[in-house]
């Protein structure tokens, strides 16, 4: 598939495009913003079907709303629960999930779900409207968001599932999944396949089994017996995940990932950890030997904030390591990670 070509530059469009953002008074990330102005006056000659054009329409507003509501609490951990909507109160599984709730909450965390029923319900009650988020699509049987978060700010419904899926993604530091149906699966698979190809952060990502019960560890049992053996998964990509039926230990996988670990990026060819607190230089070596396999270019090594992060005012006051990355066996960085957290 080739990469969307940008069309040559209409100085006089780019100018009137600019009289337009200064009689808006200007704000955040002109340039962007006028080059989605420009995309979306190309849509008068390039996209006739009315039906697609409401797909763009909804998309962006639905997006800028829901980015919009988000920025108060960049600052704040966040974990999405995902779970069956059919999971009555009586079930043990729903007292899980109110009990994971209130638990990362206490651990600092706010909790996103879909806003439904059951499971997704279960987690705000836990968790308390206060440090809930509401992420909910519209249904064609309606699902009305649950009682919890029904009238708290901190609700936003979606026409579409692609828009909702990239919110949830885009702003979780961890993911739960409690059993559920087709959409669980879709969402945790989405978030393994994000993490598997780089597309999207690594985070915990945790599955939560009724105690005792088998929901998770069988799906781990079709995981290893067909994808891992029949090699359609690399042995590496069984560390984005971890499985657990003690909700104390889902909370403990969540916040010793970020006991150490911050946040990363890619800056040119450097891929960039920033950590509360780098290793010592005599660990340096050690790790390179030991994360050898992943490392295409320069090795890992302490580095002050690059030019870009300081630009972008990008965690420059934390200390970081750098390393060239092969971009490709993010199980494996996954695994440096839990090392680097180790240490």
């Amino acid at each position: 598939m080739r990469k969307a070509e940008k069309a040559p530059g209409d100085p006089e469009l780019r100018r009137r495009i600019q009289e337009l953002i200064d009689y808006k008074g200007g704000g955040y990330n002109q340039e962007s913003v006028g080059d989605i102005i420009e995309s979306a006056l190309r849509i008068l000659s390039d996209v006739e079907d009315s039906g697609d054009v409401r797909v763009i329409q909804t998309a962006i507003r639905e997006l800028r709303y829901a980015f919009k509501l988000f920025v108060p609490y960049s600052g704040i951990r966040k974990v999405t629960i995902f779970g069956s909507a059919r999971t009555q109160p009586t079930k043990l599984e729903y007292r899980q999930a109110v009990e994971f709730g209130r638990k990362i909450a206490e651990a600092g965390f706010m909790v996103i779900t879909g806003a439904g029923g059951g499971i997704m319900q279960a987690g705000h009650e836990g968790a308390g409207p206060e440090k809930s988020f509401g992420v909910n699509i519209r249904l064609p049987w309606e699902q009305s968001a649950n009682a919890v978060i029904r009238e708290d700010k901190k609700l936003v419904t979606f026409k579409y599932f692609f828009t909702r899926k990239l919110i949830f993604i885009r702003h979780s530091d961890a993911i739960a999944l409690f059993p559920g149906g087709f959409g669980t699966m879709d969402e945790g698979y989405e978030a393994l396949t994000l993490m598997q190809t780089g597309k999207g952060q690594l985070m915990p990502l945790v599955l939560v089994d009724r105690p005792g019960g088998t929901f998770w560890k069988t799906w781990d049992k079709h995981v290893r017996e067909h994808l891992l053996r029949d090699q359609l998964i690399s042995p590496d990509d069984l560390n984005l995940y971890q499985i657990t039926d003690d909700t104390d230990e889902a909370v403990k996988i969540i916040t010793r990932f970020y006991s150490n670990f911050h946040s990363s990026r890619f800056v040119k060819d450097l891929f960039v950890l920033r950590l509360r607190h780098a290793p010592p230089a005599s660990a340096l070596g050690a790790l390179n030997e030991e994360f050898a396999d992943i490392i295409a270019g320069p090795a890992i090594q302490r580095i002050d904030p690059t030019p870009e992060e300081i630009q972008d005012r990008d965690n420059v006051d934390l200390p970081r390591l750098a390393f060239g990355f092969n971009r490709r066996d993010y199980g494996r960085l996954r695994r440096l990670i839990d090392v680097l957290n180790d240490l």
